[in-house]
């Protein structure tokens, strides 16, 4: 087994506190999870954490520190947040309400949020927010994507798990041109047991990857042979195989990305299904009143909602006039399955052109 830094969310601990609040505890691992949090932490919500701070002092008689900033422990109570991407960290903006030093109490302070740092984070959690942390927190838990590296004459297939990766195959036999002579194996059942071994998992993507030309004559043989297998797979160039070759592969970043784009590729065919429901006059609701009212009908089969929408409509902005989380837990409690889209990708612009919420219906309302 090769080990790998943590690459989801991690809980430290639970804490349930009064009014129906509970305080957690977490690790962000990745931008991803920072992505995760944007879409959890609200305005009324607490956050603490570690942080630096310029002093602000009310009595002019005390000496100026000049500017410098002080390492301190805040609490604040949240009025805005924001996913600074390109900054790799999220800033969540308030009041401070408790802090290692009550001189600072009630200034208005900005934790930066970045991946490998704790925070904790007290709130009423509806469910879709549940949901979404078990999401970051299970991301890798389950074995969604693959990793095969190939050579002339070897292949390894490990996993991705929350873990670690772990090596699930092992694949050796002599091939090329000395493969050919005296009944030595041919390249081609090599090509054809790495097939039979990917074909047996149950994961959303698998990255093929090794040096030189031998995973693409791999690629070529199971695009022949099985091409609902090979349309899940996307080549790297690594210098080497098994868990040095794993390890190339997760230092390229190449697990995120293919995970981003099957989560993209999940959202577009829900898209896809919803607009091509639209144009026959289908079962589908869009809209925040036609939904509202399918899913007091119990018709949500899918609900689709877009994350910077449901941010909104949470907070003293929202424009709507059904109350969304009365929507989704709804829908939820009456067998319907929900997806948050981001409004980054093309499947979430799609969604907010309809007005950021949609439906796929068991049946029309109307």
């Amino acid at each position: 087994m090769s080990a790998r830094e943590p690459t989801d969310m991690q809980v430290k601990s639970r804490e349930q506190r009064a009014e129906g609040r509970e305080r957690v505890t977490l690790v962000p691992e990745s931008l991803d999870d920072l992505w995760h949090l944007s879409n959890i932490v609200e305005p009324g919500d607490r956050v603490a954490g570690d942080t630096t701070r310029r002093i602000q002092r009310n009595d002019e008689d005390l000496r100026d520190t000049g500017g410098e900033r002080e390492h301190m422990w805040v609490e604040i109570e949240v009025e805005d947040v924001e996913f600074a991407k390109f900054a790799n960290r999220l800033r969540v903006a308030g009041v401070i309400v408790d802090c290692s030093r009550e001189d600072q109490l009630d200034f208005h302070h900005t934790i930066n949020v970045e991946e490998r740092e704790e925070i904790e984070v007290e709130k009423v959690w509806k469910p879709d927010q549940r949901d979404r942390l078990d999401e970051a927190v299970e991301a890798t838990e389950n074995a969604d994507v693959a990793i095969a590296t190939v050579e002339e004459g070897q292949a390894y297939v490990h996993t991705v798990a929350q873990y670690g990766t772990e090596e699930r195959a092992s694949i050796t036999g002599p091939t090329g041109k000395a493969a050919w002579g005296d009944g030595a194996r041919p390249r081609e059942e090599l090509f054809d047991e790495l097939a039979e071994v990917l074909g047996r998992m149950d994961v959303d993507a698998i990255i093929l990857a090794g040096p030189g030309f031998t995973k693409q004559d791999a690629l070529s043989y199971i695009q022949d042979h099985n091409p609902d297998l090979a349309g899940k797979i996307t080549t790297v160039d690594t210098a080497g195989v098994g868990d040095r070759g794993v390890h190339e592969v997760l230092k390229r970043g190449a697990v995120d990305e293919v995970q981003t784009q099957t989560r993209i590729a999940e959202e577009a065919a829900l898209v896809d299904e919803l607009m091509e429901r639209i144009a026959t006059g289908a079962e589908v609701a869009y809209g925040p009143e036609a939904v509202a009212e399918a899913a007091d009908y119990g018709a949500i089969e899918h609900l689709l909602v877009l994350d910077e929408r449901l941010r909104t409509e949470r907070g003293p902005d929202g424009e709507w006039a059904i109350d969304v989380d009365r929507v989704v837990e709804t829908a939820e409690q009456k067998g319907g399955e929900v997806t948050v889209f981001s409004g980054e990708f093309d499947p979430g612009q799609q969604l907010r052109n309809l007005g950021g919420i949609a439906a796929l219906l068991r049946y029309r309302v109307q």
